[in-house]
């Protein structure tokens, strides 16, 4: 097993079956509560100990300049970071006068549950004091997908053995210490330290309300808290307000049997542009809902929003109950993400974390967004709202680089560019493919023929321009992208990536067959017949490199002529490369931090054949040292189509237990995002063989030896489709919607809700058995014992 041993396997739920404070940065963030909007870190609610406090707002950053030690035309100037804002999960217990710490006297008891039906966090702890009185405490948290403002603790904490005297101080902390970076490791942030500077507090009854401003971004929060509370006769409650605290004090004395219970209401709202009065009194309205609702109305709105979200999107696996459990959580953590972000970004990490200063990344849009189109396509389209408003800071971008069109940025929190490192931000041009590529599967598999129209369009358009001013026809009529970086991050500034070239192509033909579709769209935005036949020509005469000798395709041109990483000499403590070795080595040897070549192959496997896609995987698979967390789910899907079944088993399990069994070592900064949509990705695009080139579903499914069963749901063009898949066969069932024609494995089905498809599934190819790099095979799936 890969599972972290903290954590017991149950279909349903994350069980921490022990608190072990020195992995305890790694189960905030797998406990991590959040709605797109929230987000807060499993911290104990007492605050110590900690391994990293973290409480988030989408898209509230502070900006620090960009460092150089030798600047350069072009380079951006100022960095974002998301702010660590206002705690409001504090709830603090005095047990006759001594404070409850788990690192002191006698910790009977701990456990805390994720349960990922009810969304909801359980904590039940059973403590004695140095003093030797004895307590059992308890704690439900929420983040709602119902409010999208509102979080919500539940606490009650009662005595054991005898009379006790409590108190409980339930707080409001801005500006609280974290634990300084980590240095030398890209991968987690840089930090912004005390960034709130206060603008106003106020207190009435038992509410208390604290505004904050960002010193450089000028950016205006506001956090509330309310409270009920429930004790025996002659408990008493005091409320105080500061500028970075705000506190509300329960005292009382339990008898045995006893309990004292708080509700704990939080509200958060920020604005770059409204007024104090207007976001202070959006957080006491958000407050005054939560309290109407009651805690009972979130808790049941709260099961009501999931479980019309797992109608829609559960995965069923029968055979590894293991990778059942993490494939939900993956699933629960990618809609945490952007349920409610509601036009705003959806960072690598959620918001979980302060990994990669809370930046979104082209993974956005090529790995989190196809899910949410197939479970929750509303919160598909309002991330791609996100990038068309962004656009006019990426025709400025675009407008820097010379280039016509848009530029989106390689790493962001608003729409600038913060990368400080051009070979692998500003060159990775690929991202403005990959948000083209968003938009055409939402489109195809939506038929939301007014987001294309209204956003959809101009977002095909301006990369297209893009494309076709980044590239030239060659001397030989062929379309040429010189200069670029593709998605492995262990080669930089090539010429003719195929990944890039492909993405590239679909991104001008959908642009161009867009704009014939919303011909009126298309004249207000400028683009004319011969603009949109050059954007055609130049997909036409795309440059694909290939190597005849090998016969496989150069991941760019010249890429097989490199001298090959010497994988023998490499120590295992030597992983990941990029930080024991210098880039520019890796740059000019034939090593792959992530899948490049074999993602083409998946998102672009209408351009190979059967043979190509077979010789291309099993050469790159020998160079493929998986440094990324963006690379396992990507060899689990190719390696399953070419018919390597059990291999790609294994790697569905590195990508789906990545944060689970912590195996990069940085949960703590936060969740893989990426990583766990791509749970979702091996299953149904691997197991299940889903494909949707040209917006037509097709599927290929197939199972490893381990797995009995995979059942999976997608939404299409308004309907919902079921596939089962058994050794034997494969059954597709309309659950909901007008008749679809799906293709299974070459032959068309016509799935209709009253007429459940089923068809034989053939049996896979015999092959060899592909290498990977020495030490780098994926760990192997056991049958169980």
């Amino acid at each position: 097993m890969i599972q972290h041993p903290c954590f017991s396997c149950e279909s349903w739920e994350v069980f921490e079956t022990e608190l072990d404070l020195s992995v305890l940065a790694h189960s905030e963030s797998i406990l991590a509560l959040s709605n797109g909007h929230i987000g807060l870190r499993a911290n104990l609610e007492e605050g110590e100990p900690h391994g990293l406090p973290g409480t988030y707002l989408n898209s509230f950053y502070e900006t620090r300049p960009l460092p150089y030690a030798e600047g350069g035309y072009g380079y951006p100037e100022a960095g974002q970071a998301a702010v660590n804002v206002t705690n409001g999960k504090i709830i603090r217990l005095l047990v006759d006068d001594e404070p409850f710490d788990v690192r002191y006297g006698e910790l009977r008891s701990h456990r805390r549950v994720l349960d990922l039906r009810a969304g909801l966090l359980r904590r039940e702890v059973e403590w004695s004091s140095p003093a030797g009185q004895a307590v059992r405490l308890s704690s439900v948290r929420l983040v709602s997908f119902v409010h999208r403002a509102v979080a919500a603790i539940l606490y009650e904490v009662e005595p054991l053995d005898q009379a006790a005297r409590l108190v409980v101080q339930s707080e409001l902390v801005a500006n609280e210490p974290l634990p300084a970076a980590v240095e030398g490791d890209p991968r987690t942030g840089v930090g912004v330290g005390s960034a709130l500077c206060s603008e106003d507090f106020s207190k009435d009854e038992q509410r208390v309300v604290l505004v904050h401003r960002t010193e450089a971004s000028r950016l205006l929060m506001a956090a509330g808290m309310d409270h009920v509370v429930d004790g025996p006769a002659g408990t008493e409650t005091t409320t105080g307000a500061g500028e970075d605290l705000g506190r509300v004090t329960v005292a009382t004395e339990l008898q045995p049997g006893e309990r004292l219970r708080l509700v704990k209401f939080l509200s958060y709202g920020w604005s770059s542009q409204r007024s104090l009065p207007s976001v202070r009194d959006q957080v006491e309205a958000a407050l005054a809902s939560a309290r109407r609702s009651g805690w009972d109305g979130l808790v049941d709105a709260q099961r009501e929003y999931l479980d019309a979200f797992w109608d829609r999107a559960d995965v069923k696996i029968e055979g590894d109950t293991e990778l059942q459990q993490a494939v939900r959580f993956a699933l629960f953590h990618t809609v945490q993400a952007g349920a409610r972000a509601e036009q705003r970004a959806i960072p690598a990490k959620g918001l979980t974390g302060s990994g990669y200063d809370g930046h979104c990344f082209w993974d956005t849009e090529t790995f989190v967004l196809p899910v949410l189109t197939y479970t929750a396509p509303h919160a598909a389209r309002d991330a791609l709202r996100w990038r068309h408003a962004t656009l006019d800071l990426a025709r400025a971008r675009a407008q820097v680089l010379g280039l016509e069109g848009a530029a989106f940025p390689w790493r962001t929190i608003r729409g600038e560019e913060c990368s400080g490192y051009w070979p692998a931000g500003t060159a990775a041009f690929h991202i403005n493919a990959d948000i083209a590529d968003a938009v055409i599967r939402y489109r195809s598999a939506t038929r939301d023929e007014d987001f294309e129209r209204d956003f959809g369009l101009e977002l095909l358009v301006e990369t297209a321009r893009m494309w076709h001013s980044l590239g030239h026809h060659d001397a030989h009529g062929r379309f040429r992208i010189d200069g670029v970086t593709g998605p492995d991050e262990y080669s930089a500034i090539a010429d003719n990536n195929v990944y890039t070239n492909l993405m590239a192509e679909r991104n001008l033909r959908g642009a161009a067959d867009a704009a014939e579709r919303h011909p009126d769209r298309a004249h207000e935005l400028g683009v004319d017949v011969e603009e949109a036949a050059a954007w055609r020509d130049a997909a036409q005469a795309m440059l694909i490199p290939y190597d005849e000798a090998l016969g496989v395709h150069e991941q760019a041109e010249e890429f097989t002529e490199h001298a090959v990483w010497d994988f023998a000499r490499t120590a295992p403590e030597q992983y990941p490369l990029m930080l024991h070795f210098p880039y520019f080595d890796l740059y000019r040897k034939q090593v792959v931090k992530q899948a490049d070549l074999v993602l083409a192959l998946f998102l672009r496997g209408d351009a190979f054949t059967p043979a190509e896609k077979a010789r291309n995987f099993a050469y790159y698979e020998a160079l493929t040292v998986r440094d990324s967390s963006l690379s396992a789910f990507v060899q689990a899907v190719i390696a399953a189509e070419v018919g390597h079944i059990e291999l790609a088993h294994d790697y569905f399990a590195e990508a789906a237990l990545m944060d689970l069994g912590d195996i990069h070592r940085n949960t703590k900064d936060g969740i893989h995002l990426a990583s766990l949509a791509g749970a979702w990705i091996a299953a149904v695009a691997g197991f299940g063989g889903l494909r949707d080139h040209d917006g037509a579903l097709s599927f290929t499914p197939r199972l490893p030896s381990r797995l009995t069963r995979l059942t999976f749901r997608v939404c299409f063009d308004g309907r919902r489709l079921e596939v089962e898949v058994s050794h034997r066969q494969a059954r597709y069932t309309m659950l909901e919607g007008e008749p679809l024609e799906v293709t299974h494995h070459g032959d068309v089905v016509t799935v209709a809700a009253d007429r459940p498809v089923s068809r034989p599934i053939p049996e896979p190819p015999t092959l060899e058995d592909p290498k990977q790099p020495h030490g780098r095979a994926p760990t192997r799936r056991r049958p169980p014992q």
